[in-house]
């Protein structure tokens, strides 16, 4: 196997795959390698569907072998840390590989210390993420016999910043078409101050709110998690505030507030993997220090990064890695063929499928400043107004979505 490529790709997730796809398809250039330890590719953004039993778990999955492009070599293999100076990434078990280019995208890390507790308890008995096992996920919602929902979040990044609220929705909609929505009392304890960011999707989701009689916090700081007495351990902010507020119970720890609970969701601490965090490639936050326009780094010329691990302002979704990509596409060619970089800018274009009801879906569009830019393409879908519910979002998640990822998305072309 060869130790040098004129590109090498950290990651076979969205953004690896994508970068490596179109940079093959639409620029000719094959000298690539992707370093990934996986066996499994996952279209992750289904797994709120299969948490609410609507969609089939094995559907999201693919063997990695089979989205790598053909004219790619994959290192089965971790890598382990940078020296950017001399071009070269360590990896467990393959040695050194030297580049000309560097993409850095292995995603993000879960780091449970974060919060205490919350490691042992997640996906065990009545505790579970869509993150880590939507499996199970449906099965507590399916089991689930009354008392407090609790649905929660950390304070730290996570992916699809809107997948605790898309669970929590369709939660109360299996519920009700049970019969057994008068037994739950559905609580969103989270640290933020809004329910979300674009003031038209939040306007809609607070009806969302009102119509479903969520019990919604905010301010509300996840601490840890005790799971023995299942009680999940909130810190407030200084914003802290309740809305539509019904009393749940309640215990007190010095400064801290736990709300017992009968059923635990939450995403799991999130942080960038180790390996970048230590790396001379992270800012003061631990991710890949680059330019949120270019996606360059800002200290080697020859490195860009892209996806959940990148440090830029914006949300971590799919979405956003869509338009990244041809970014550092058109960049890197461009740096190849002419020692230049290219005119694309990203402008912190990132979306969120906020599901709202089996058969109901917002979308949400935004940009750096989080400025409401919905695709003018709905118009064709007979969607005027995306800030509002419609069933034809809701056929665009669970199957247009899906479809476009696999076949069009993950094979190089610009969707």
């Amino acid at each position: 196997m060869p130790n040098h490529y004129q590109i090498l790709i950290i990651g076979g997730g969205t953004g690896g795959i994508m970068t490596a796809a179109q940079l093959i398809r639409q620029k000719g250039l094959t000298d690539i390698a992707i370093i990934e330890p996986a066996d499994t590719h996952y279209y992750q953004p289904a797994w709120t569907l299969v948490g609410a039993g609507t969609y089939n778990y094995a559907r999201t999955a693919r063997p990695m072998g089979s989205v790598i492009p053909g004219k790619t070599a994959w290192i089965q293999d971790r890598a382990t840390g940078f020296d950017p100076e001399n071009n070269t990434v360590h990896t467990g078990s393959s040695g050194d590989i030297t580049y000309d280019y560097l993409v850095v995208a292995p995603g993000l890390a879960y780091d449970f210390s974060l919060v205490p507790g919350l490691g042992d308890a997640i996906d065990q008995g009545v505790v579970c993420s869509v993150y880590t096992d939507p499996e199970h996920t449906w099965r507590v919602i399916k089991n689930f016999q009354g008392g407090t929902a609790l649905f929660t979040q950390p304070t730290t990044p996570i992916k699809c910043g809107g997948a605790p609220q898309k669970i929590m929705y369709l939660a109360e909609s299996h519920w009700a078409n049970e019969g057994m929505r008068d037994r739950v009392e559905v609580v969103f304890a989270t640290s933020g101050t809004i329910i979300f960011g674009i003031k038209q999707i939040a306007k809609t989701l607070m009806e969302v709110v009102d119509r479903k009689d969520i019990n919604l916090r905010f301010g509300y700081q996840l601490t840890r998690v005790d799971g023995p007495n299942r009680i999940a351990w909130y810190r407030f902010a200084d914003h802290m505030k309740e809305y539509n507020h019904k009393d749940v119970r309640t215990e007190t720890d010095g400064d801290l507030t736990g709300i017992h609970y009968d059923m635990l969701h939450t995403a799991p601490p999130s942080v960038a993997p180790a390996f970048v965090r230590s790396s001379s490639l992270a800012n003061a936050k631990g991710w890949v220090d680059v330019d949120k326009h270019t996606l360059q780094h800002t200290r080697y010329a020859n490195v860009f990064s892209l996806g959940d691990v990148a440090g830029v302002p914006t949300a971590k979704t799919g979405a956003a890695i869509r338009k990244q990509v041809p970014v550092i596409v058109d960049n890197l060619h461009r740096l190849i063929q002419h020692e230049r970089m290219g005119n694309l800018s990203y402008n912190g274009y990132s979306s969120c499928p906020l599901v709202t009801d089996y058969g109901q879906m917002v979308l949400a569009e935004f940009d750096y400043d989080n400025n409401f830019t919905p695709d003018p393409k709905l118009k064709q879908m007979l969607i005027k107004d995306s800030s509002k519910e419609h069933f034809r979002l809701w056929l665009l998640k669970k199957y247009m979505l899906p479809y476009m990822y696999w076949n069009q998305m993950l094979k190089g072309q610009e969707v």
